[in-house]
């Protein structure tokens, strides 16, 4: 419920003790399927760019910001010039125990004054895909936002057209908040822009069930998944009343 001020009008609810957040730094984040790292083009460009390759055409590039590389030497460029930015900060999202990278991933539009960040240039391959690692990753960020770093909203955009990104955004917990018309020109093309927000108080509701879902007896032999994400989240809802 909105506070009232002193002359009675409706004001938003108090932030006691709030300080500037800190930025995202380059410390490793472990789980169990995957961890993230610092991008960095000399370890990581050759077996990404190869990674890529797998891919027939270029076509999960298409709303990306850039189209995809089709040289060692362009790619390289690329993730010489992501890994030297620092909003967005880049991670490899890498194998835990060889340290092989399987994508990429970053933490963006950061603005530790009002504890908001995004997630964006999320760049997976074919193998990440639909993977136990490729969702681990999302979780490990989001903990990082929330749990390390203490930000209060976690925000993920999109091209409006972008339905798998936007399917994404709905199963890892997000809330659809509209779309932003003519939000930029992208290509040469009109982007209208998709927007979702996680928030502080719904994250232990959406840890618990990225928890759940990835602990190894969400599977079964043939490494199927027992229950979704939605149906955890679904399951730790508060009862009203």
């Amino acid at each position: 419920m909105p506070s009232t001020n002193t002359f009675g009008q409706p004001v938003g609810e108090p932030v006691p003790h709030w300080a500037r957040r800190p930025r995202p730094g380059p410390a490793r984040a472990e789980g169990r399927y995957c961890a993230l790292e610092k991008l960095d083009a000399a370890r990581h460009a050759a077996a990404l760019f190869a990674a890529h390759q797998e891919a027939p055409d270029g076509r999960d590039w298409t709303y990306l910001f850039s189209e995809r590389p089709e040289t060692l030497a362009e790619f390289r460029a690329l993730l010489e010039a992501q890994a030297g930015s620092t909003d967005p900060y880049h991670y490899a999202i890498v194998d835990p125990a060889t340290g092989h990278p399987l994508g990429t991933t970053a933490l963006m539009r950061i603005d530790p004054a009002m504890g908001v960040i995004e997630v964006g240039h999320v760049v997976y391959p074919p193998r990440l895909r639909r993977t136990r690692a490729g969702t681990e990753a999302q979780y490990l960020l989001m903990r990082r936002a929330f749990d390390e770093l203490g930000y209060r909203r976690y925000e993920w955009k999109c091209d409006a057209l972008n339905a798998p990104s936007r399917a994404a955004a709905l199963r890892y917990g997000f809330t659809f908040e509209g779309i932003f018309r003519q939000a930029m020109v992208h290509k040469g093309r009109s982007r209208d822009t998709a927007w979702f927000s996680l928030i502080d108080r719904e994250w232990p509701a959406v840890r618990a069930a990225f928890e759940a879902w990835l602990d190894p007896d969400n599977f079964d032999a043939t490494g199927r998944q027992r229950r979704t994400l939605a149906e955890l989240r679904g399951s730790r809802r508060p009862v009203a009343g």
